[in-house]
């Protein structure tokens, strides 16, 4: 071994640097994961408040339609699927769910109509 010529250690740098690339490269990933279930969920929650006002409207009279009818038609014009609809009166709750990639779903829930009115003391 002659001085200055790394002896066992060459090599070694490139090894160290492709596992720091690939460190790099799984901590990317795993923010791109998050960041799009965030979105969805975002999403989800954007397209549950449409179609509960749909839905709402539908219940007052506002469009010819039935409530739930309403809301799966605003909710699939939005890319989302309607899960749940119930009705309180003229007061709607709707659940909507969004597929992201891999086979995951993200869901929304909202509520809309008009507000309830306080007892006089």
């Amino acid at each position: 071994m002659r001085p200055g010529d790394g002896g066992r250690e060459r090599g070694a740098g490139s090894v160290v640097v492709l596992a720091i690339v690939g460190a790099m490269i799984a901590v990317l990933v795993a923010i791109l994961a998050v960041g799009g279930v965030h979105i969805a969920h975002r999403r989800a929650a954007a397209v549950a408040d449409l179609a509960a006002l749909g839905a709402a409207d539908a219940a007052v009279g506002r469009i010819g339609d039935e409530p739930c009818a309403a809301a799966s038609r605003v909710a699939e014009a939005n890319g989302a699927d309607l899960d749940d609809c119930a009705a309180d009166g003229v007061r709607m709750t709707v659940t909507v769910g969004v597929g992201i990639p891999g086979g995951m779903r993200v869901t929304g829930r909202a509520r809309a109509g008009p507000p309830r009115r306080r007892r006089s003391p």
